[in-house]
């Protein structure tokens, strides 16, 4: 059913894309806990490794470039069935994989059609729910990477005590598999199709103040949860002495905390209004994120990696939530798409990578503090123009 069918909230086909959403993002991320074997294994430094996100990211944003392109042949809903089965088709043969040249191509490909998900995503749920909903809807969808967040480190260390880390991700390519022949089933909405990129559309939106303020957005809500918790596990077990089961459980335990705050995310965004939210969500994982890489010792940390989860949890509903009102309809598909390149591009792969190098020469701490330094720079701007948040 659809918002045209029945005012009841779409419960059902939000809660399937939720577990879409789920093993889309549980994709991009899966190799941070494996990191720490990852390294031993292929004899890589936290540089290289932290690099393994950069190709994920960079066939992101050639995914998301694409993705209207694909939306506007297929449909959303054919757009998200190609997603999550090419996706765990690519894990498949990754998992094969021995040379390191030969896995970076394949993680390009996965985040490639990883990408294809997000815009059709979020263009379905705001056709499946009435507007007064968005917010609910969003951020229930969300639960689909914060449930990834708490649950990949423990999946991780489960999986590796019978496969190697390889099998690992062959594990997760037929998961990806298998829900996409749920979803072919039992999933509702995306009839439509998307809006193809063109230099008229990509202008209007390119010229808008709110492009650049969510475009600015979303690199501090990606680097503040998907870039720095790529890097965790292997702060947590090279600079902090942890053992590498240990780090994974407190790692996912850390991240429970931020589905409670998730659901307030959504009401109080619906509640104060998504520009006052913003504003407050930016600035309190801006000063979480300092005080997470200033402040290390063994009761310190653990306490200061909860709450800044729980804060970065709250960004992505408020982000959706405003480029779904400040772009119409059809141009929505492609609003989130050039916002998703630029905010995965550095927060998802830019950030992983400069924490890497920045460790080897310094420390993740302080690598970890001048990042959240570089989100409360954003603050200024972000208020300044979301006072005139126009297209």
């Amino acid at each position: 059913m659809d918002q045209r069918e029945s005012p009841t909230f779409p419960w059902m086909p939000i809660v399937l894309l939720t577990g879409v959403f789920y093993l889309n993002f549980t994709s991009r991320i899966l190799l941070a806990p494996l990191l720490p074997v990852i390294e031993q294994d292929l004899g890589l430094g936290h540089g290289e490794a932290g690099s393994l996100f950069l190709h994920i990211a960079c066939g992101y944003g050639a995914g998301l470039a694409a993705s209207g392109f694909v939306s506007s042949r297929l449909t959303h809903r054919l757009t998200i069935l190609m997603s999550i089965l090419m996706a765990g088709g690519a894990f498949v043969v990754i998992s094969q994989l021995d040379s390191l040249g030969a896995m970076r191509i394949g993680l390009v490909v996965i985040g490639l059609f990883a990408a294809l998900y997000i815009p059709s995503g979020i263009a379905t749920i705001t056709e499946l729910a009435r507007q007064e909903h968005w917010g609910r809807a969003l951020a229930i969808h969300e639960l689909g990477p914060n449930l990834g967040f708490i649950t990949v480190p423990w999946l991780a260390e489960g999986l590796l005590q019978f496969y190697t880390w390889r099998g690992t991700l062959a594990v997760l390519g037929a998961a990806l598999i298998f829900m996409g022949v749920l979803y072919l089933f039992a999933g509702k909405g995306g009839r439509q199709r998307g809006t193809p990129p063109n230099g008229r559309s990509i202008r209007h939106i390119l010229l808008s103040p709110a492009y650049w303020v969510m475009a600015s957005f979303f690199v501090v809500s990606i680097g503040s949860t998907v870039g720095l918790y790529t890097m965790i596990p292997l702060f947590l077990v090279n600079e902090m002495g942890m053992e590498r089961t240990l780090a994974n459980t407190l790692i996912g335990f850390s991240r429970i905390f931020g589905i409670v705050v998730l659901f307030l995310s959504g009401f109080i965004t619906d509640r104060f209004g998504p520009k006052r939210a913003m504003a407050i969500f930016l600035l309190t994982t801006g000063i979480l994120t300092v005080l997470f890489g200033a402040f290390r010792n063994p009761v310190g940390t653990p306490v200061l990696m909860f709450l800044q989860a729980a804060s970065g949890a709250c960004l992505f509903p408020v982000g959706f939530t405003i480029i779904s009102l400040v772009f119409p309809a059809p141009m929505r598909g492609v609003a989130v798409s050039l916002v998703m390149v630029i905010g995965f591009l550095l927060g998802g792969g830019v950030v992983p990578a400069a924490l890497g190098h920045w460790a080897e020469a310094f420390s993740f701490s302080s690598g970890f503090a001048l990042l959240g330094v570089s989100f409360l720079a954003m603050l200024p701007f972000c208020l300044r123009v979301g006072n005139r948040l126009e297209v």
